[in-house]
């Protein structure tokens, strides 16, 4: 049993699972926010209806994202000790401000906001929501740029066997950071528009009584999902350029060319000395299917969105199962990009600075191992309960509802049930 594949597994295994939620978090916010904006400006209580339905959801996985990031962050101190004294006065800045937006700032706003309904003046109870997405998007912006560092470190001097910050904007203009961070972001506005729609479509297979709401819901996902699918794509392809520059290996283990291979592995065989510095050749697998599966999501985007336009969307019905089929691809293409970038990086937990295995803890593998299956079954029911939940609240429908709050004349409010 070897200690380092236990705890790369057990980190992949965490992050895996806590990034799903992120995604949809990122995504779903976005969406919420706008949808309260809308019932600010026009009154109109479909809106509001509509911000509380979406908001549900988005509380609940935003609360067990909350759980999950804790158990992947305390593995840096337990599972990852040569990361910590060596980087630690680095790569900690950007990881502490990371966890105090995400873990103060934005916890307190998004409480204030599910109490405050009905409670605090609209516009107030407004700013708070857009808040929220305000310092979820700055959180990702700080652990990106920790992510950045451990892909190409800048900003530091080395003393002795520890690395300090010299150039803290160097960490901010990272290469590595901005065309990742906005393929992430870019990631997560689709998955939150292609989740927001593929509900809306099962309602509408449910023959639901709420067509006034999720029709102009399934219009503000096919709208969005687009604009994130191709932009995800953008992105992807600008990061490679970096990468060609930072990572040559990486690039060339990616499109599986044996001689960039053979010439990247030579070339950091004489400046790090003899051994197998190429990553393993399966990310090839991780990469098509990212880059396959958003092709196909942005071109079927595309056609619902031309289809919306006279409403044969829901019309046509056939469209309405492949939103519904769609649903988990965005998700299903995150892990496998986070796959591609992080294994990518291997053997190196910082590229070029610290080998992977000198990075990890010196534990027992047999302590590792047990750290691995506890975590595992925890977040895996996590992961469960939480989309339990989800499913639960789409099937029931929007109601009038939300931790204590009621629509105000809910049932002069309520729109009239039409049929198809």
């Amino acid at each position: 049993m070897d200690n380092l594949l236990v705890s790369r597994l057990q980190f992949a295994t965490t992050t895996s699972i806590h990034f799903l939620f992120v995604t949809l978090t990122l995504g779903l916010v976005l969406f919420v926010a706008g949808m309260q904006t809308a019932y600010t400006i026009t009154g109109n209580p479909v809106y509001r209806r509509m911000t509380k339905f979406w908001g549900k959801i988005y509380v609940v996985n935003y609360a067990v994202g909350i759980v999950t990031g804790l158990v992947m962050e305390f593995q840096f101190g337990l599972n990852w000790s040569g990361l910590s004294k060596v980087t630690g006065n680095v790569f900690g800045v950007p990881l502490a401000l990371e966890t105090l937006i995400a873990f103060f700032a934005e916890a307190t706003f998004l409480g204030m906001w599910i109490f405050g309904w009905d409670r605090i003046r609209r516009s107030v109870h407004l700013a708070l929501i857009w808040l929220v997405a305000l310092t979820a998007y700055a959180s990702t912006f700080w652990i990106m740029v920790a992510n950045a560092f451990l892909h190409h470190p800048v900003g530091f001097e080395m003393r002795g066997d520890q690395a300090y910050l010299t150039d803290f904007s160097a960490l901010l203009t990272n290469s590595s950071l901005i065309n990742t961070l906005l393929h992430v972001l870019s990631a997560a506005v689709l998955a939150g528009g292609l989740f927001v729609a593929g509900v809306s479509a099962w309602h509408f297979i449910k023959r639901t009584q709420e067509v006034d709401l999720f029709r102009r819901s399934m219009r503000w996902g096919l709208i969005v999902a687009p604009i994130g699918a191709f932009s995800i794509i953008h992105w992807g392809f600008l990061q490679e350029v970096v990468i060609e520059q930072t990572q040559p290996a990486k690039l060339a283990q990616m499109y599986q060319e044996p001689d960039r291979i053979a010439a990247a592995q030579q070339a950091m065989a004489q400046q790090f000395g003899p051994g197998d510095w190429a990553p393993p050749s399966w990310i090839a697998v991780p990469y098509q299917i990212m880059m396959n599966s958003a092709f196909v999501m942005a071109l079927i985007l595309l056609i619902c969105l031309i289809l919306l336009i006279r409403n044969w969307v829901v019309r046509l019905r056939v469209p309405l199962y492949v939103l519904v089929v769609m649903v988990p691809l965005p998700f299903v293409a995150v892990i496998a990009g986070w796959l591609v970038r992080e294994v990518g990086r291997q053997p190196w937990t910082v590229y070029g600075l610290l080998t992977t295995e000198n990075a990890v803890s010196d534990l027992p593998a047999a302590v590792v191992l047990l750290s691995f299956v506890g975590f595992t079954l925890v977040l895996g029911t996590l992961a469960v309960v939480d989309y339990m939940l989800i499913a639960r609240f789409i099937r029931k429908g929007p109601d009038d509802e939300l931790f204590g709050s009621t629509l105000e004349r809910a049932a002069a409010e309520r729109p009239a049930a039409h049929s198809f």
